[in-house]
């Protein structure tokens, strides 16, 4: 028998990398993470100013905004795939790297479209990093401690997402906007001068996947760029736009079966386990994700002012801060099902009591009601997303980090959809928006005891065997 190499046996290796390498491994991973959180977020305190300074719209200027996060979707499963090949380290490395060039070349950024362009490349950067993160997740934390860091990941997620908009005003308050995204830099650095501590970057040989990897990011291209267009500026066309990506998909989930290592991982999407972990991915960040975008709309109806309403918004993240990790640590020890299931009737709990707020709430009223939804999305994702991970093949983590990354971004993308269509038809600052979100935790908490089903009969099947 061959013995495995020194990267082989760190790639394979059920312990995690050793200590102290693994703390700054984990550095890197969250600086990284860090960086792509916000910089898809930050902007959008910025883009009043930026519409007036280059003379565009505010209808247009959202572009700035949702050319970001169509290219992150579009390419997240394709360099999932070139991930294996080239090597996760290296991938993840060279997407720091055009981040990071990208970022500093807006300081330079003058006209709209030039921006747009820099918008791409570093959804493009961003695209490369995040299409790995997830593995490398797995292979830095031992098997016994993963769910600990899925539960770091999810801090760093939540944390970021909570000082973006805050550092955002400031910039533009003091700097010239062109600043704000050129924030993110120094944590590209210092994860870039970090990233030798990450997991050796190991090639591994399988066929390359250019026909498919087109094939999915033009799929994303007209499924969400079709609602995007349908949801802001055309409605017909961007139906059409959202009918061809559906059969796109339908296609190309034809051609991908049976093939080795394919770009759409329909291989795991086939294993009932991982596939209802990521349609309940899907509910619960189309669930958070409209509550998130619908609520100032109602706190402003209610006669908040926005920069009221901004801060009774932050109940929410700050939770998350105190809640994920201790999802996470408890994932480690406790089935996903029970942690998902109860933490999806809290947000449930949670969402009910906002909708039934009285007329005019007070301030704590709103604060502990957002807290305790929170508390129950908090429970749901670092289990729910350690599950899809950690129970993927080794040799297909990168796929499974993708898949759950495009579950994250496609919930989110759906939830804006969703809340501009309800706003358009002036549904938007009522009640609708939580009873959609309520329902969509309804369908997160039934696939996550589905799951619970599916694993018990293998396990049944194999007590047999």
């Amino acid at each position: 028998m061959t013995k495995p190499s020194p990267q082989e046996s760190a790639v394979a290796d059920p312990d995690g990398l050793p200590l102290p390498r693994r703390w700054w491994a984990i550095m890197a991973v969250s600086f990284g993470t860090a960086v792509l959180v916000i910089d898809g977020q930050i902007a959008n305190v910025a883009l009043p100013t930026i519409a007036r300074d280059l003379g565009v719209s505010n209808g247009v200027i959202t572009s700035v905004v949702t050319v970001y996060q169509l290219v992150l979707v579009m390419v997240l499963l394709p360099f999932s795939s070139l991930g294996d090949r080239v090597g996760h380290r290296r991938l993840y490395q060279y997407g720091q790297l055009l981040f990071l060039v990208a970022s500093a070349l807006c300081l330079f950024a003058s006209t709209f479209w030039f921006l747009m362009a820099l918008r791409a490349l570093q959804a493009l950067g961003a695209g490369m990093a995040l299409s790995v993160s997830a593995a490398m997740v797995r292979q830095i934390y031992p098997a016994n401690k993963l769910g600990t860091g899925m539960g770091v990941n999810s801090v760093i997620v939540a944390s970021s997402g909570a000082i973006a908009p805050t550092l955002g005003g400031y910039i533009v308050s003091h700097l010239d906007w062109q600043w704000v995204f050129v924030a993110p830099v120094p944590f590209a650095l210092l994860s870039l001068l970090l990233g030798r501590a990450l997991p050796e970057p190991v090639r591994r040989d399988v066929p390359a996947q250019w026909i498919s990897g087109g094939w999915s990011a033009l799929s994303m291209l007209l499924l969400i760029g079709g609602a995007q267009l349908a949801t802001h500026e055309n409605f017909p066309i961007g139906a059409a736009l959202m009918v061809a990506g559906v059969i796109s998909i339908t296609l190309l989930v034809r051609r991908e079966k049976g093939r080795e290592a394919p770009v759409v991982p329909v291989d795991l999407l086939a294993r009932p386990v991982l596939g209802l972990s990521a349609l309940a991915a899907i509910a619960c960040f189309t669930a958070s994700g409209a509550l998130m975008l619908s609520l100032p709309f109602r706190l402003e109806s209610l006669g908040f002012r926005p920069d009221q309403a901004g801060l009774l918004l932050l109940p929410f993240p700050l939770t998350m801060l105190v809640v994920a990790p201790l999802s996470g640590w408890l994932s480690d020890r406790i089935a996903a099902t029970k942690l998902g299931v109860t933490g999806m009737m809290i947000a449930i709990a949670g969402l009910v009591l906002l909708a039934t707020m009285p007329a005019q709430p007070a301030e704590l009223g709103i604060a502990w009601r957002l807290s305790l939804t929170a508390v129950g999305f908090g429970l749901f994702f670092a289990p729910n997303s350690r599950l899809l991970i950690g129970r993927a093949p080794r040799e297909r983590a990168a796929a499974a980090g993708g898949l759950l990354s495009t579950s994250r971004l496609l919930g989110q993308t759906v939830a804006a959809v969703v809340v501009g269509i309800l706003l358009a038809g002036g549904l938007g600052t009522g009640n609708t928006p939580l009873i959609i979100s309520c329902a969509l935790a309804v369908v997160a908490a039934l696939c996550s005891l589905a799951r619970f089903r599916s694993m018990k009969q293998d396990q049944a099947a194999l007590a047999q065997d």
